[in-house]
């Protein structure tokens, strides 16, 4: 098969979350199992600023955006994990020549909408001028959400695109590209799709609503978060097109890349170490301890690396702080996100330098070098569409703590009696979103952490797994095939 990748943003060259991992890394394994692909993405300054081997292509068109003509210019480079994947960046400054990806710490840009229509039109132009043979585009998010829209009503006599199939993958269902009637107009699409079985939302024009209902498949990025986002908790106004479609939604599970993420391997971390050869791992926690100035004691670390936000349930660490300091134990906090949050945590340092280290930024190196020293995680997310700090923290022996929500339900196996017992138990799981929930599942921790023999185990069954991409993989090459056929 050829596949087209589609997103606003991809490792190395842009990122502001989990899905610039995943379509930078699912292509490689796409490519590994025998299909060619392509992958397309704004041209922006981050980009410029690379260091990337670049080439600009002699290709460029117009296109229209509402009643005026916008000229694309197309570059392109070579995936840098891979021989033979092309990256076609879309280049437009006014659009994409800005200092972030969606917006500034005031809010999202006010032309958000504009640069998203001209993205996804100008993709489809170019895979048509460049005479790209693509059988399937795989859209991710609200950004490329138009792309099967396009394809069924602008391009769909078009003998050229007309046999394309799409792929509408929902990393996060609160994003929805939700944007004033008025810029239907810019789309070029028809005013009667303005209506509440298609891009209507509330007299706004939704992008993701349209997605959903246009292309050919929907996946979300596990399988849980495909049935939450049903119900009203989780649908975010959307569960009723949603439950509309159902037929054609699916769930898989992202990947994890193990040639960074894996403890035995990893350059980032002070020692290395396995479920074979374990040792590293009591040093990996003495030289975090140190680099953080706090105390090298055999109390449990836990780590938390974060969006500072309520999403991740950082609302309920701080109501717990004081009296989880009682404790016997260390907190690492590593994260960046909501100003209030920034503020709240920061005034906790003072009381508890020899227990919290709070580090109010992104260091890949320091969210590493946690992954391997902590002997426990901290992931009690309000609702959580993948995750992968819980995956990668199995792999480093690191036990998660997470709420029985989206992926987190689907890759934690809570260490109950009857789990640990048959050794199918991966970490500590809680059902509601309360402090006092949170409180509990890491006092259960902690009680098992004192007993050496059920925590080796436990350590080890979470050591075992397996969440590579080869499987997740080939899910979405199977989805690929049924919808060709």
């Amino acid at each position: 098969m050829k596949i087209a990748e589609v997103s606003p943003e991809i490792i190395p060259y842009a990122k502001t979350g989990g899905l610039a991992d995943v379509v930078g890394t699912l292509p490689l394994y796409l490519e590994k199992a025998g299909h060619e692909v392509s992958i397309f993405m704004p041209f922006y300054k981050s980009v410029k600023n690379s260091g990337i081997d670049i080439k600009l292509l002699d290709t460029t068109f117009d296109i229209p955006i509402g009643d005026t003509e916008h000229t694309v210019t197309l570059w392109k480079s070579i995936h840098h994990s891979s021989k033979n994947i092309v990256i076609y960046f879309i280049q437009r400054d006014e659009y994409f020549d800005r200092d972030s990806l969606y917006g500034t710490e005031f809010g999202d840009y006010q032309d958000n909408a504009e640069r998203f229509i001209f993205f996804s039109r100008a993709v489809i132009e170019a895979i048509k001028r460049l005479v790209l043979p693509i059988d399937i585009i795989h859209c991710h998010d609200w950004q490329t959400a138009l792309i099967p829209i396009y394809l069924k009503t602008l391009f769909a006599e078009d003998e050229k695109l007309s046999s394309i199939k799409t792929v509408l993958t929902i990393h996060n269902l609160a994003y929805q590209g939700m944007f004033r009637q008025e810029e239907m107009k810019l789309t070029g699409l028809d005013m009667s799709l303005f209506n509440c079985k298609n891009l209507e939302h509330w007299n706004n024009i939704n992008f993701l609503k349209g997605g959903i209902v246009f292309a050919d498949i929907v996946t979300t990025v596990s399988k849980k978060y495909a049935e939450e986002i049903r119900t009203i908790e989780f649908g975010c106004g959307l569960e009723g097109v949603i439950e509309e479609h159902e037929e054609k939604l699916y769930g898989i599970i992202n990947g994890v890349d193990y040639t960074e993420w894996s403890p035995d391997k990893d350059d980032l971390i002070s020692h290395q170490f396995s479920i074979e050869d374990i040792k590293g791992k009591a040093q990996c926690k003495k030289h975090l301890q140190n680099e953080l100035d706090l105390p090298q004691t055999e109390a449990p670390l836990l780590g938390m690396i974060s969006r500072l936000a309520e999403q991740k349930g950082v609302d309920l660490l701080i109501v717990i702080m004081d009296e989880l300091m009682k404790r016997d134990l260390q907190l690492v906090i590593l994260g960046i996100g909501d100003e209030k949050y920034h503020q709240m945590l920061k005034e906790f340092t003072p009381k508890y330098s020899e227990k919290l280290s709070v580090n109010i930024m992104f260091d890949n190196k320091m969210a590493h070098q946690i992954e391997a020293g902590a002997d426990i995680f901290l992931m009690p997310s309000k609702y959580e569409p993948c995750g992968l700090n819980q995956m990668y923290s199995l792999k480093y022996g690191t036990i998660p703590i997470v709420r029985e929500t989206g992926g987190l339900a689907d890759t934690i196996i809570d260490a109950n009696d009857e789990n640990l017992k048959n050794r199918t138990a991966t970490g500590f799981t809680m059902k509601g979103y309360f402090a006092a929930e949170l409180l509990h599942a890491i006092d259960r921790a902690l009680d098992l952490y004192k007993l050496e023999t059920p925590w080796k185990a436990l350590r080890e069954n979470a050591m075992k797994q397996d969440w590579s991409w080869e499987k997740s993989t080939n899910q979405y090459i199977e989805l690929f095939k049924s919808i060709l056929k």
